[in-house]
């Protein structure tokens, strides 16, 4: 049956509800697992998604020894291994560890940096920001105050065409037509104008500067927007560090352009986009991108691959890749459907959300907005910016809502207009009606 509801309407901004960490941040890591119900999970952070081969055959190598032998490719380009063996914690770490992957024990749960995937090999962007990602990475890894961040803390490096700047990081920095750079924090309504050549140097200032005003303020926060501070506080505080360690910086509006979308599939300059659905990869695909690359692999925020093709070959590349499951075709359904792992991998699921929307791939494809499918409220790795949410409630139904962030709810202002479902093969219905 499909009716229509009210939910309460969601806080405006991340800063309009106060928040205070009463426990300790248990995001998992490649050396902290977290108990899933198909077995351990790990997080193996990827900075920037870039990936050389051979660090590449060394996670395919793990996961098929070790785990269910799919790599998971998470929002933050980086890569999770399912269905561990409990006690293969240190052998999965001496394999990390031999191909690069560990560089600083202490500091593998805090490299979340997520870069203009395409940069470099495209001809778009004011910068390369690879030697922004190499020093900021290394940097990161040698400070020790660093090693306090949360496992959720996130760095954004753009070359300035707007892609990952919009994609929420407490730490985000965008190269401009000047050779500079705009630091911004959080969602603050001001950046920071920079040298390019400072940048990896202030974006660790940045976040130890966050660290230090959570410390004198009492807070108990893991990213910037939860920062009880008055707006301006915290740049201002960040101003001061850079200007300590002889930085000039200047104050700007931040640079909103940019919707936070991936790369297309498709070959995209010196190399070939892919988009992985459901962000999960068989041993047979992932051996597939890696015969194809020239040298790396480049992980997306966007469950997909860019990946640096060799002349020799590279006009067949995406066929041979769309014939392993891959999507290298920009008008293919799966660049509109997400999930999270739903059941049986989670135990706070309520569905196998991924079945489903598999099921129902066609209807999602003609929907207005994309669809994104959760097995609880947590909603666990969805989106950024206008969707349909589908989570799972108790008794086997589905709840159905449009989400535009920033805007006004469908209805009012008391909440969103949505769909009742009791039955998953009316969803094609349930999705027309949301998005009317």
């Amino acid at each position: 049956m499909l009716a229509a509801m009210s939910t309460p309407a969601a806080p405006s901004s991340p800063q309009a509800t106060a928040v205070s960490r009463d426990r300790g941040d248990a995001c998992p890591g490649a050396l902290r697992l977290h108990a899933a119900d198909d077995g351990a999970l790990a997080r193996v952070r990827v900075p920037g998604g870039v990936l050389t081969l051979r660090q590449a055959q060394a996670l395919a190598d793990a996961a098929r020894r070790l785990g269910d032998g799919d790599l998971h490719l998470t929002s933050r380009g980086n890569v999770q291994l399912r269905g561990l063996r409990e006690t293969c914690g240190a052998e999965l770490a001496e394999a990390l560890d031999v191909a690069g992957l560990l560089p600083s024990r202490g500091h593998e749960r805090v490299r979340n940096i997520v870069a203009s995937p395409l940069s470099g090999l495209d001809g778009r962007g004011w910068r390369q920001v690879r030697p922004w990602l190499s020093a900021l990475d290394g940097a990161l890894c040698a400070s020790e105050a660093a090693r306090e961040l949360s496992g959720r803390f996130l760095f954004a490096l753009d070359d300035g065409r707007g892609d990952v700047a919009g994609l929420g990081a407490d730490v985000t920095v965008q190269a401009t037509a000047d050779g500079g750079a705009l630091l911004g924090l959080g969602s603050a309504g001001e950046a920071l104008c920079v040298s390019g050549d400072d940048v990896p140097r202030a974006a660790l200032l940045a976040a130890e500067t966050f660290l230090q005003v959570a410390r004198e303020h009492g807070a108990r926060v893991w990213r910037v927007d939860e920062l009880p501070v008055p707006p301006g506080e915290l740049t201002n505080a960040v101003r001061r560090s850079l200007k300590g360690a002889g930085i000039s910086s200047s104050l700007r509006a931040p640079d909103r352009a940019g919707g936070a979308e991936g790369p297309p599939p498709g070959i995209v300059g010196a190399a070939l986009s892919v988009h992985v659905p459901l962000g999960r990869l068989t041993p047979l695909q992932w051996q597939a991108l890696t015969h194809a690359a020239a040298g790396e692999l480049r992980l997306t925020p966007w469950r997909g691959v860019v990946v640096p093709t060799r002349s020799e070959g590279a006009a067949d590349a995406p066929a041979r890749l769309c014939a392993t499951g891959l999507v290298t075709d920009p008008a293919s359904p799966w660049l509109r459907v997400g999930a999270c792992v739903g059941r049986p991998g989670c135990a706070k699921s309520r569905a196998d959300v991924r079945a489903d929307a598999e099921r129902s791939l066609t209807a999602a494809g003609s929907a207005r907005l994309p669809v994104y499918w959760s097995g609880c409220e947590r909603r666990c790795g969805h989106p950024r910016g206008d969707r349909i949410d589908v989570v799972a409630v108790p008794g086997g139904s589905y709840r159905l809502r449009a989400v535009t962030p920033g805007r006004q709810p469908r209805a009012d202002r008391d909440g969103d207009v949505v769909a009742c479902l009791d039955d998953p093969s009316q969803l094609a219905t349930a999705l027309a009606a949301i998005t009317s």
